[in-house]
C-alpha cells in the first residue's frame, strides 16, 4: 500500500488529511473523536480572548438537489476560556501523540499580544500554530483576521512577532478577500512564515428570505456577512493555490483549504501544490467519518497509479497552470457527437444555437429518425454541448490538426514587436 505519511514544515501526520480550524475543531472530545475516525491531524478552533458568539450563525446554499453545496457562517473564534482550550490540548496530543495538533490563534496586531499567546499554547504541546488572518466577519470589525490579512505590513509584522518567540513551525492563513492572494502569502513568507494555508472563508451573504424580507442568516432581524466555504468555493481556492505554488517567493509548503470533500478533490489540490489538506464543510454535513473514505480512495489511487507516497503527488500540476497569454492559440478541438449514445434531448443544440456558435445542426436519416452533427468548420471547441450534455460519452471534444504551429499570445506580441522594430 502507498505511504500516506505527511509532513507540513516539520508538522508530521499518518495521512494528509486534517480538520481545519472551525466548529469541529472546538473541543478535545471533538478532536479526540476524529482522531479516532481516522483524521491525521486538526487545527484546533482559533484561540484568543474570548468572544460572545450569535444565534443563529449558520446558513446553507442548496443548488440542484444538492444539499450545502456552499456554507456561510457568521461564528467568531473559540467563545471558551484559554485555559479551558490549552488543558483539553494537552490532554488530546498525550493520548494521540502521533498525530498533528495545530493551534489557530488570533490577537491583535500587537507584538507582546503574539509573544504571550505563543508562549502559552505552546507550553502544553501543540505541534505548530496557524495565525489567523483570515476570518472576514465580526473578528475584522475589531482589526483581526482579515483585517490584518489584507494588508501585507501587518501580515509580515505579526508574523515575525509570532516568530520571535515561536519554537514550533509557524504556518499562516490567509484570507482570500484580496485582489492578490500572492502578495500577501510573500508578506508571510518574508514574515519567516514555515507555511502558508489557503484559504480562508469568503466575504458573502447567504441569501434573502423573499417572503420575511430577512438576511439568512439573521439574528433578532438584523443579518451581516459572513464567510463562505463548501464545495462551491474549491475553483476559487484551487485558483488561489495555483497562484501561490508557481510563485518563486512562495517558497514554502502550503495547506490547501476550500471545499475538499472527497479523496478525489484532496488530489486536485495535492497537484496544484498543496503537501496536506484541510477539511471543515464535510466533516460539518457528514461527520467526522467521511475520512474513511478519503483515506481508501487516496491509498487505492495511488497504488492505481504506480506512486509509493502522497508526497509524489504535491505540485505536479503545477508546472501546466499558466497565465492565459501563454496558452496555445494555434490548438484546436472540436465537438463530436456520438449518435448511438446520445438521446436527442437536444439540450446541446440549444445551449449551441442560442448562446454559443450555432454549429450543431438538427438532421434526419433516411428512416426519418433525428440526429445532431457538428458543423466542425463553424465549431469554435468551447466545450458548452459537452457541458450540457447529460448523458456521458454522447459527446467528446476532439482534437482537430490544422498544421499550424504552436502559438500563443506573447509569442505572437513578441513576433510582431520583432518585426516592427527589424522594419525600422
Amino acid at each position: 500500500m502507498a505511504d500516506l505519511y505527511s509532513n507540513l514544515a516539520g508538522i508530521s501526520s499518518p495521512n494528509p488529511f486534517w480538520l481545519a480550524s472551525a466548529p469541529p475543531t472546538n473541543s478535545g472530545y471533538q478532536v479526540q473523536r476524529a482522531f479516532e475516525a481516522g483524521w491525521g491531524g486538526a487545527v484546533w478552533k482559533t484561540l484568543g480572548e474570548p468572544i460572545i458568539n450569535s444565534t443563529s450563525r449558520f446558513a446553507a446554499v442548496h443548488f440542484n438537489g444538492q444539499r450545502v453545496a456552499g456554507f456561510n457562517n457568521i461564528e467568531l473564534i473559540s467563545d471558551r476560556p484559554l485555559e479551558t482550550n490549552l488543558r483539553e490540548i494537552e490532554e488530546t496530543k498525550k493520548r494521540f501523540p502521533n498525530h498533528a495538533i495545530v493551534a489557530s490563534l488570533m490577537v491583535e496586531p500587537q507584538q507582546d499580544k503574539w509573544h504571550e499567546i505563543v508562549k502559552k499554547v505552546e507550553s502544553v504541546g501543540v505541534d505548530g500554530l496557524e495565525l489567523n488572518f483570515g476570518c472576514p466577519h465580526g473578528m475584522a470589525e475589531r482589526g483581526m483576521g482579515a483585517a490584518s490579512g489584507q494588508v501585507p505590513e501587518l501580515v509580515q509584522k505579526q508574523t515575525e512577532w509570532a516568530k520571535e518567540v515561536a519554537q514550533t513551525p509557524v504556518i499562516v492563513k490567509l484570507t482570500p478577500n484580496i485582489t492578490d492572494i500572492t502578495v500577501t502569502a510573500e508578506a508571510a513568507v518574508q514574515g519567516g512564515a514555515d507555511a502558508v494555508s489557503m484559504i480562508n472563508t469568503i466575504n458573502s451573504l447567504a441569501g434573502v428570505d423573499i417572503y420575511s424580507w430577512q438576511t439568512v442568516p439573521n439574528v433578532d432581524g438584523r443579518g451581516t456577512h459572513g464567510g463562505y466555504c463548501g464545495p462551491a468555493v474549491r475553483p476559487i481556492a484551487l485558483h488561489m493555490l495555483g497562484d501561490c505554488a508557481r510563485n518563486p517567493n512562495v517558497h514554502v509548503p502550503i495547506s490547501g483549504i476550500g471545499g475538499i470533500s472527497t479523496w478525489q478533490n484532496a488530489v486536485e489540490f495535492l497537484l496544484m501544490g498543496a503537501t496536506n489538506v484541510q477539511v471543515c464543510t464535510a466533516a460539518m454535513h457528514h461527520g467526522f467519518r467521511i475520512v474513511e473514505d478519503m483515506i481508501d480512495g487516496l491509498s487505492n489511487y495511488l497504488d492505481d497509479m504506480g506512486l509509493a507516497s502522497v508526497r509524489d503527488l504535491t505540485g505536479k500540476s503545477v508546472q501546466t497552470y499558466s497565465d492565459w497569454g501563454n496558452v496555445n492559440l494555434n490548438h484546436q478541438v472540436v465537438a463530436n457527437i456520438h449518435t448511438d449514445v446520445c438521446i436527442n434531448c437536444n439540450k446541446c443544440h440549444i445551449a449551441c444555437e442560442d448562446t454559443a456558435h450555432q454549429c450543431i445542426e438538427r438532421l434526419t436519416d433516411e428512416n426519418g429518425a433525428p440526429y445532431l452533427k457538428v458543423n466542425e468548420d463553424e465549431c469554435v471547441g468551447c466545450n458548452l454541448c459537452s457541458i450540457v450534455c447529460p448523458v456521458d460519452g454522447a459527446i467528446d471534444m476532439v482534437v482537430k490538426e490544422n498544421g499550424l504551429p504552436p502559438m500563443s499570445w506573447n509569442e505572437r506580441q513578441h513576433t510582431l514587436a520583432s518585426l516592427k522594430t527589424s522594419q525600422s
